[in-house]
């Protein structure tokens, strides 16, 4: 399995979509918790309070467990665990027809599950995140710089990753650095 890892706003949504548009399948853990986790199963773990009108609160649930790590903990025991057997579900599929597919996993390394032959990382500075998170969801510094440091300090996924695909500077750096990844999977797996 090969697995494609960043941290929140790094870009690793986008270098997916660059890869899926050159025809790999990108099974994505961040869709797969969202069809796996309901309003419910919410309501049990933390409360009525992050339910409206019968649909999750995303923003109030992101407050709660971005700024609290015994809520965030809580939170990724219950659904990494079904997530992960849904990943190995939809891998076995994909390699059974010979299909190119990338898996997608956000929290690769802080969930320490996952089996993966080789893993990237897509990268910029954590002062670009905090920039990108703040235009991107509308938050303060503040709001920005708790939900960067409620993952792995991106700085150490780099250091751990095998493959370190750039995304510090523009887009067409992205695309470039994006195409020269492909090559090196096509060169190095017969995916």
């Amino acid at each position: 399995m090969v697995v494609i890892t960043g941290s929140i706003a790094t870009g690793k949504s986008s270098v997916c979509m660059l890869l899926q548009d050159c025809g790999y399948v990108i099974v994505d853990a961040d869709k797969i918790a969202k069809e796996l986790i309901d309003a419910n199963t919410i309501k049990r773990l933390f409360g009525a309070s992050f339910v409206k009108n019968g649909k999750i609160d995303r923003k109030s649930l992101g407050n709660l467990v971005f700024n609290n790590p015994k809520e965030r903990a809580k939170l990724n025991s219950y659904i990494h665990p079904l997530i992960k057997e849904k990943i190995d579900q939809e891998v076995q599929v994909l390699e059974a027809k010979y299909t190119r597919y990338i898996v997608d996993i956000p929290l690769y390394f802080e969930s320490g599950k996952y089996d993966a032959k080789f893993v990237a990382v897509v990268y910029c500075s954590r002062d670009e995140q905090i920039k990108r998170l703040m235009n991107r969801e509308n938050l303060s510094y503040k709001e920005a710089l708790m939900r960067v440091k409620s993952q792995m300090d991106i700085e150490e996924k780099k250091i751990e990753a095998d493959y370190v695909i750039d995304n510090s500077k523009n887009r067409s750096h992205l695309l470039e650095q994006s195409k020269k990844f492909m090559e090196y999977l096509s060169a190095n797996f017969k995916i």
